[in-house]
């Protein structure tokens, strides 16, 4: 099934990108079919964190959950932005996941089967289910709960 009609399947608008929080690129396109993201976090247009705080002091796994699904989006919206079309993407290959965590809190891959649950929900098991990573660190950005990078494939 084409991207865009299971997004509007879903129920999903690919939000406008979020603006960069620093002197970086957001995304970039090398060897020839390769794509990867600068780190994304659950913000909105205007880059203001929608969630803040840590994981087990704060924020429940399913808010984390959540934080990390809105990244997801925003991942799609800039991806969509920089790429002008979603079907250029062949597949995601990995995704790199930090959650701001309590010193006590050991679930980040659960938080960050938000953002795995929505890749697959949209691209399917062959190209929406990557390799992963769900870091636990002591603080993010502008105290988002959660941040994400992608490497991505894209058709030849």
């Amino acid at each position: 099934m084409d991207v865009y009609e299971r997004l509007e399947e879903l129920g999903i608008e690919l939000p406008e990108p979020p603006p960069p929080g620093g002197i970086y690129t957001p995304v970039i396109e090398f060897d020839g079919n390769l794509v990867y993201t600068s780190g994304v976090g659950p913000t909105d247009a205007t880059g203001a964190a929608v969630f803040t705080g840590k994981l087990g002091e704060g924020l429940s796994v399913e808010q984390g959950q959540e934080a990390a699904r809105l990244t997801a989006l925003n991942l799609l919206g800039l991806l969509h932005a920089r790429l002008g079309d979603l079907r250029r993407i062949k597949k995601i290959v990995k995704l790199l996941g930090f959650v701001a965590s309590a010193d006590d809190f050991y679930a980040q891959p659960q938080v960050m089967n938000g953002a795995s649950q929505l890749l697959l929900d949209v691209f399917g098991e062959s190209a929406g289910k990557p390799a992963r990573s769900a870091i636990g660190v002591n603080v993010l950005p502008i105290n988002i709960p959660v941040e994400i990078e992608l490497v991505i494939e894209l058709n030849g």
